[in-house]
């Protein structure tokens, strides 16, 4: 969840290394840190808050052609100057992202052989380990090794040896990292918007491959030391993807850029109402677990009700870091779905890896090419975002919301349907050019908030909930209609807002019913729907286009995204980088 860059080669490395870092911002940290070599010494400057606090301490004029650069989330330790990174224990200097899950066990065995620490990180065992293995053998490949060999849980690692300083070395298991190339030198850095300033050419490294860098050369080798031939990528997109381009945050801008994910998801699989080879083919399966994270989850429960009401198949939604510790039942049969729109999220690679292990088919359905979950899985399908920089997910949601309902329309092959999805970006853009600034007046200023609705409207209502959520901080909950009599009411107050959803017509009388409900409790009631109903049951009212219920979900959600926007935007919360959050959860 924290970044990581790096830069060694023939121009000054720190401006580099700064640049790089404002360009994971998104990924969610609480301090940031910098490492450079200076007349054969490693120099180390931290700075908790902002990045802008650490540039007011750093000199971008030293003349430094190698280092490293961090930003932190914390997990072990509170956010604090010793707990920053780089952290630096005898001859080596590391930036670490993920956890090491048995650091408590070799730190108090390096302890016992009079290794001192000075931070509350888990982070500080990895310097501590080479430096330990360094000492008996100088052959820092094989410090390497052995210390890889000694770590459980998930970690990319940046490292600088001040016996070595023309070289950096990096290796990964679990979180992401890729190493880039320009003219000047080379790159190491948790993702690709980082280096995309000074190079759109990268490679990836895999499962616990290990990286030795210089300013004229990259090798790659396996844990047994051996060298690998690595495939260069090239980055589709251009840095005008990941710029603001004249918006105020990249939460708005996302969402106003849905039209064009949604028109490119549909026609990347789809072509004149046929299904394109793009798409895979399911007719081997009769069962469907969908696995996902958050807001990935929201999309799973979507495609729940998609694909079984559509095509009439046994499909279950579940939770990953619940689906992978819980007895799973599995036939040869099934397909197991996991949905992430960074491709790296913990928790989903883990299940994913359950399900192989049984081998279980499984299909991966992601945002960024070449990302953990979409190499591991059998199958990968692609939403066709691009970068996504705001930690709250807009345009990938939608975009994945499409995917599985393409997805329902294939298994049922009705693919009469696919004409439904024909034109409705014109409806997406109807959607994004209404004024939600009435309703954001409305709410800003509670700090609760109810979503209600049934069934698929459920499953919009828990991201509508949580858009709010992570972007205003107010306490937002989703609660399926039918359940309000069931507690839930004995919470609605007076002028507390209340959103109801409703676009299934056979639900209508049900969901306005518990409108009717929460009214007479004085609550203020905002109604979302594709009918033009008269009545008193709401105080405002969304009427959004009448379109199939397959294609329902991808415009009901943007009301929702913008509501939560402006909701914000009044509040004065960092609308685009929320408080303790992180873009991409690396971490269980």
């Amino acid at each position: 969840m924290c970044g990581i860059v790096g830069y060694i080669g023939r121009e000054k490395a720190i401006p580099k290394i700064l640049n790089s870092l404002k360009f994971l911002e998104y990924r969610g940290y609480d301090s940031s840190g910098i490492a450079y070599v200076k007349d054969n010494h490693i120099n180390i400057i931290k700075e908790i808050g902002k990045i802008k606090c650490l540039e007011k301490i750093v000199d971008t004029m030293v003349d430094s052609k190698i280092g490293l650069g961090h930003t932190r989330w914390a997990t072990h330790g509170i956010p604090s100057v010793k707990n920053s990174h780089p952290h630096q224990v005898g001859k080596f200097t590391v930036v670490h992202n993920g956890i090491i899950e048995n650091y408590l066990s070799i730190k108090n065995e390096l302890i016992k052989n009079n290794i001192e620490f000075n931070s509350d990180t888990d982070t500080e065992v990895i310097p501590a380990l080479l430096d330990y293995y360094y000492k008996k053998d100088k052959n820092i490949l094989n410090v390497i090794k052995k210390t890889i060999s000694r770590l459980k849980g998930s970690y990319a690692v940046g490292i600088i040896c001040e016996d070595d300083i023309n070289h950096l070395y990096a290796f990964r298991c679990g979180s992401p990292l890729i190493i880039a190339k320009d003219d000047s030198g080379y790159y190491l850095a948790s993702d690709v918007p980082a280096i995309l300033s000074f190079t759109n050419k990268y490679i990836l490294l895999d499962e616990k491959e290990i990286a030795v860098l210089s300013k004229n050369d990259c090798e790659v080798f396996s844990l047994n030391l051996d060298k690998i031939h690595k495939k260069i990528n090239i980055f589709e997109g251009t840095q005008e993807t990941i710029m603001l381009n004249g918006y105020e945050h990249y939460m708005l801008k996302e969402i106003h850029e849905e039209s064009k994910v949604f028109l490119d998801t549909l026609n990347y699989y789809v072509k004149e109402n046929k299904f394109k080879d793009t798409m895979i083919n399911f007719k081997k399966y009769n069962k469907i677990h969908i696995v996902g994270c958050g807001s990935a989850y929201y999309v799973g429960l979507i495609g729940e009700y998609l694909i079984s009401e559509f095509a009439n198949i046994e499909v279950t939604c579940e939770v990953a870091s619940e689906y992978r510790y819980k007895k799973v039942f599995y036939d040869k049969k099934t397909l197991v779905i996991i949905i992430s729109q960074s491709g790296e999220t913990a928790d989903s690679l883990a299940a994913l890896r359950m399900a192989k292990e049984n081998h279980i088919d499984t299909l991966a359905i992601v945002n960024v090419v070449g990302s953990s979950i979409s190499r591991e899985a059998d199958y990968t399908l692609y939403v066709k975002a691009g970068p996504e920089i705001a930690v709250a997910t807009t345009k990938a949601f939608l975009a994945q919301v499409t995917l599985i309902s393409l997805l329902a329309v294939k298994l049922s092959n009705k693919l009469e349907l696919l004409r439904e999805f024909n034109g409705l970006e014109k409806h997406i853009e109807y959607l994004l050019n209404l004024d939600y600034n009435e309703y954001a007046e409305t709410i800003y200023k509670h700090e609760n908030t109810f979503f209600i609705g049934r069934l698929i409207d459920y499953a919009l209502c828990l991201e509508g909930a949580l858009k709010l959520k992570e972007t205003s901080y107010i306490n937002a909950l989703a609660i399926a209609s039918g359940e309000l009599k069931h507690g839930t009411i004995s919470l609605i107050n007076e002028n507390v807002p209340v959103i109801g959803i409703c676009t299934k017509k056979d639900m209508m009388s049900k969901t306005i019913s518990n409108l009717k409900e929460v009214k007479a409790r004085c609550a203020y009631t905002i109604f979302i729907t594709n009918e033009d109903i008269q009545d008193d049951f709401y105080d405002k009212k969304i009427i959004i286009p009448k379109v199939h219920d397959i294609v329902s979900p991808i415009i009901t959600v943007i009301p929702l995204q913008l509501i939560a926007y402006y909701v914000a935007k009044k509040r004065g919360c960092d609308i685009d980088k929320p408080r303790n959050l992180a873009k991409s959860v690396t971490v269980e």
